[in-house]
């Protein structure tokens, strides 16, 4: 199958790399958003997002004239969806006493049915948005045939996930192998041939379902593995043992690899695709649903270590560095560093945040500054919440010329190594009993 011309609904962190993408291996790409902000600042040639070369890969694909940006879906050969699918923060799901998270499919929803106007014979459909299993036969399909048409027979569907990492996204679309899962062999095919036209990783073409799974597999895997890293951290502060050594000699064993405990788990796929397992099927899900109860529990537990360094909260100021759910990205959704934030504020804390990947942050309920220097000139501790390589790199003698703190709490072991001690500070670290 060829493609001329597609359509890629959804133009943040995956759907603008990819339309880009798209757009630079010359086929003529229409990138579709509802925020009107968005296509604003995409019209000027900006980007409204951090990601290493998106800036130069937008230019390159508006210079070409292959891009363009659009409030609504046009007709093309190919629609592309790549919508946000949070949880719901108000409705929860229930089982044997337990509460779980929501999807909020309504972005897929609303993508879907913009694209049935548009559909032809021919065409291909493509939901690349992470989702329960079955969305793509007992939601998408649904709203697409009331075009007229029938999946798998006038149009193609397929599901095909994105599996990359931020701050590599454009060297991971390219290069990651991708899962293709079509509701027929024929609409996996014909995905095939759309993702090739730039795909250099290996293909695997599945079924929808499989695809489906298959994402919020590696996800999951992941969630349960900082888990338990963060469950030994909590351990080791008990019985008196540094997590951070133990986990280090701990994976010295040739089959161990233990991942890093901190904060917990944040960004929109980790902390969000668990919960689709345990809406789908909460009697089966026992142990994803515990590992999720762990990581979202974690900052308490960090708020608990702020409470040992600095005892009162009322009246304190404190600096928190660090506002995205990773290192050297500036993406804050679903950011555990956040929610620290919140904790202390509840405990009665004035709390200064400064993140440098978005020194402009607007998060409702934070006071975020845009230097470095605002955050710490009068706070009484500082806190460091996302190991980023510049905060690390903050040495004791900087750090004591630019601040009257005298306590520091380390949550992800960005200050381990450094004579704190010998510029006056008295250091706290998460997973480390004081």
């Amino acid at each position: 199958m060829t493609f001329t011309k597609i359509c890629v609904l959804g133009l943040g962190y995956i759907g603008l790399p990819t339309a880009s993408t798209f757009a630079t291996h010359g086929l003529q790409v229409v990138g579709v958003d509802v925020n009107p902000r968005v296509l604003a600042t995409l019209r000027k040639g900006e980007i409204h997002i951090h990601e290493p070369g998106l800036r130069e890969a937008l230019e390159a694909a508006l210079k070409t004239g292959n891009l363009t940006v659009n409030e609504t879906p046009v007709e093309a050969d190919a629609f592309i969806i790549a919508v946000p699918t949070p949880f719901y923060e108000d409705k929860f799901g229930e089982y044997d006493g337990q509460k779980y998270k929501l999807a909020d499919m309504r972005a897929v929803t609303s993508a879907a049915e913009a694209i049935v106007p548009m559909l032809r014979k021919g065409n291909l459909v493509v939901l690349e948005s992470t989702s329960p299993p079955r969305t793509t036969i007992d939601l998408l399909i649904p709203i697409l045939e009331k075009s007229g048409l029938k999946a798998g027979v006038d149009f193609h569907l397929a599901y095909s996930p994105e599996r990359v990492l931020p701050g590599q996204i454009l060297r991971e679309l390219i290069e990651n192998a991708r899962v293709i899962g079509g509701v027929t062999p024929a609409s996996a095919a014909a995905g095939r041939d759309l993702y090739a036209i730039f795909v250099k990783g290996q293909i695997v073409l599945t079924d929808a379902t499989t695809a489906e799974m298959v994402k919020l597999m590696e996800n999951t895997y992941r969630d349960i593995n900082i888990a338990i890293a963060n469950e030994f951290a909590r351990l080791a502060e008990r019985f008196g043992v540094d997590a951070w050594e133990a986990i280090k000699i701990a994976s010295l064993h040739p089959r161990v690899k233990i991942l890093n405990p901190g904060l917990g788990v944040g960004g929109h796929c980790i902390s969000v695709d668990p919960w689709f397992f345990v809406e789908a099927a909460p009697d089966l899900s026992t142990l994803i649903y515990a590992a999720r109860r762990v990581n979202d529990s974690q900052p308490h537990f960090a708020l608990e270590l702020v409470r040992k360094a600095i005892g009162e909260f009322h009246g304190k100021k404190i600096a928190a560095l660090g506002l995205a759910f990773k290192p050297d990205v500036d993406d804050l959704r679903e950011s555990p560093a956040v929610k620290v934030i919140h904790l202390l504020q509840d405990e009665g804390a004035t709390v200064k945040a400064f993140e440098p990947f978005k020194p402009d942050a607007d998060l409702p309920g934070v006071t975020a500054v845009p230097t470095l220097e605002a955050a710490l000139k009068d706070a009484d501790a500082v806190v460091l919440l996302v190991n980023h390589t510049e905060l690390c790199a903050l040495t004791p003698e900087r750090l004591a010329a630019m601040t009257p703190a005298r306590i520091l709490v380390d949550t992800v072991n960005g200050w381990a190594g450094k004579d704190w001690q010998g510029a006056g500070f008295k250091i706290f670290r998460l997973g480390v009993r004081k």
